[in-house]
Parts: structure tokens; sequence; C-alpha cells
């Protein structure tokens, strides 16, 4: 009793504290919210719905399933998840975070995962897309395509190492059976596919609508979430808050002998990881490898705002939400120290030399590279696109409340 006291009592006086910086420092805090708006509507909005839409009809036409047995061999050995996890996984990399958060509640929601493997899952399937590694962060914050190359490989490879590391999890919680090992059998794939057809039997204009309306709602949320922590990292800078945190962290940079200057963005950072890379990579005291591992930690652990994303996505269903929040610490750390271990046999020797000879070609990653143009394409036609697709969500809404 006296623990849930507690805890209204401190709740109330966050919230209370919040409203009255919001009346301190309106100015910044319609400032934060415009940023969060803008990278919402722009950025996010755009680059998820597609992915969030087509996931939704695999799932419904039973490709997902087909997926899943055939990469049963391959997922269970390795991460102790069914093969379904594998879709969940490439999609979380392709589309970036939250999609993997959403796909695994999707798949324990159809009965596809149990409560372990779900939490299993969900724990590597959440991670930055390689748009926003080269686009933004490399090109946008560093003006240096190349070491998008060290992020991305140290992202990737860190995310690989958590779910091996998260195979151990919930041994104790899972039922003995044991499950039968057979090979990739096409026949089996398909006889799947077409169960899971049967068994949802909405025609396609109901599929499409429900994906397209669960998709949308989802997003919104997703846009309050990114609005809220952008708010709050800004209240917090101006509350001296940030401040007193990054002064107790300077304590542990100067031992890892890192600058302490970089204190500030690292606690930004942990709430919200574009401000925080932003301001990282803005440190002049600070080599740009100290800037780059800092900035992998960063992106690995996804920040506050990402995380309040998926806790609100994990609420869905049973999947808790501690085994999510430790396995970003483990990202964090092992993507920081990849950066650092890559950076000398990578950047140092194929990047950072003025002999063309010895150079890997970069043109994949170079500033003027799909990749840089498609994320400068989405920042023009992105708002667009939000805008046609919160129409037809509002049509596609009160269609349903007519016929309620």
């Amino acid at each position: 009793m006296f623990r849930s006291k507690l805890k209204t009592i401190i709740l109330a006086l966050t919230v209370s504290m919040m409203a009255i910086s919001l009346i301190l420092f309106p100015q910044e805090s319609v400032d934060a919210s415009i940023r969060g708006l803008n990278m919402w509507w722009e950025i996010v909005f755009p680059s998820l719905l597609p992915f969030f839409i087509v996931s939704e009809m695999l799932i419904g036409f039973g490709v997902v399933k087909f997926i899943g047995v055939l990469l049963e061999p391959l997922m269970r050995p390795l991460f102790r998840v069914p093969g379904v996890g594998g879709f969940a996984w490439a999609m979380g990399m392709a589309s970036g975070y939250p999609a993997g958060a959403k796909l695994t509640t999707r798949l324990r929601q159809e009965g596809q995962l149990s409560k372990v493997e779900a939490e299993r899952l969900v724990s590597f399937t959440n991670c930055s897309n390689p748009l926003f590694i080269f686009g933004a962060v490399s090109v946008g914050f560093f003006h240096n395509a190349k070491v998008g190359v060290i992020l991305a490989i140290a992202h990737y490879l860190g995310n690989f190492t958590v779910g091996l590391l998260m195979r151990f999890y919930g041994r104790n919680q899972e039922t003995s059976k044991k499950t039968q090992k057979r090979k990739p059998s096409l026949r089996l794939a398909f006889s799947a596919l077409h169960r899971t057809r049967i068994n949802d039997n909405r025609p396609l204009g109901k599929l499409l609508g429900d994906a397209v309306m669960s998709s949308i709602k989802t997003l919104l949320m997703i846009g309050g979430f990114i609005i809220l922590f952008s708010v709050i990292n800004k209240l917090l800078f101006h509350l001296g808050i940030t401040g007193i945190l990054a002064s107790g962290l300077e304590y542990l940079l100067s031992a890892l002998h890192l600058p302490t200057e970089l204190s500030i963005p690292f606690i930004s950072g942990l709430f919200e990881i574009t401000l925080g890379s932003q301001m990282t990579s803005q440190i002049q005291q600070a080599t740009l490898m100290e800037q780059i591992v800092i900035t992998s930690f960063i992106l690995a652990f996804s920040g506050f705002s990402v995380q309040a994303q998926v806790a609100s996505i994990l609420a869905q269903s049973d999947i808790s939400f501690k085994p999510f929040f430790i396995a970003r610490i483990f990202h964090g750390f092992f993507a920081a120290i990849y950066a650092a271990i890559l950076w000398n046999p990578i950047y140092e020797r194929f990047y950072n030399t003025e002999q063309p000879s010895n150079a890997i070609p970069v043109s994949f990653f170079s500033e003027e590279s799909w990749l840089q143009k498609m994320y400068k394409l989405l920042v023009e036609v992105g708002p667009l696109i939000t805008i046609f697709a919160l129409a037809c969500y509002v049509l596609l809404l009160a269609k349903q409340m007519a016929k309620n």
C-alpha cells in the first residue's frame, strides 16, 4: 500500500512539474513541439506507413506463416524463436523502430508466438533503419557518409549479439516440449500459407481497410510520443536537470578517457536519439571516433521516446517490457564497443586515406548516393503523403462510424 501511494505521489508531482514547466517556458515548448511534429510528418509517418500496411496484409494472407515455416530451421537454433521471427527481424531492420514491436505484438495476438518467445523476439527486432543511419545521421549530422558504414555495422552486429544473448532468456519459464527438427519444405510452407488465408476469411477490401486503420492509429500514437519527448527533453535542459545528470556522467566519461563535453549530448540522446546524435556531432572537443562511439550507443539504446512507443504497443498484449529495456542497454554497450573495435581496421584503413588504390568504393554510401537522395525526397514529399493518408483515415473512420 505504501509503495502504491508513493508511486501516486511521484507521478502526480512529475506531471505537475511538467505542467508548470510548460507555463514557464512556453516558447521553448512550442519550438520543441514543432521540431517533433516536423520529424514525425516528414520522416517517420511516410517511411513507416507502407511497412505497417504491407505487414498487416502479409500476415492476413498467410505469407508470414509461409516464411516462418521456411525459416524455422534457422531462427529456432540461433534465437530460440519460431521461423516467423525472421520476418519480424527483417522488417524491423528495413523499416526501423518501433516496427519490430508492432509485428511481434501482432504475431503474439495471432498465437504464432508464446509469451517468452515474443519477449525474446522483440528484444532484437527493434533497430534503426539504414535510411536514418546513412541519410540523417551520417550525411545530415556528420556530413560524412563513410562513418555510416561503421555505425551500421556496429548497430546491426550489436543487434545480432543481443539476439544470441536473449536466447537464454526465459528458459525456466518454457515447457519442456521438444520441437521436431525439420528441413525447409516448400510443400509444408504452401500448406501453412493456404490454411492461414482460409482461416482469415476477410475479403480483400476489408483486410486492406483494417490494415490502413490499424497502421495509422499506431503512427498517430508514435507521433504523440515523439512530440511529447521532444518537449520533455527541451524542458529538462532549461530546468538544468540535464546539466545535473551530465555532471554525474562526466566522471564515467573521464574514466573511459572520453571528453566530458559529450555528457550533455549523451543525456539528451537517452531521451531522444535524433537530438542526441545531432548534438554529439557538434562537439568539437571530441575526435570523430569518440563521437561515433557515443552515437552508436545512442542509436542502439533507442532513447526513452522510442521505448515509450514500444511499451505502449506491447501493452496491447501480455508481452513484458522489462526484457526489451534490458536488451536496449546491452545493445547500446555492444554497439559502442563494436564501433570502437572496428574503427581502425575499417574506417582508418579504408576510408581515412588519400590513397585511392587502397579505398573501398563508397559510391553506395556517398553524399549523392540513392540513400541520401531517398532521404531528401522523403523530407520533401513526406508531408503530402502524411496529409493524404490522414485524410483517407478520416474517411474510413467516418464510414465505419456511419455503419455502426
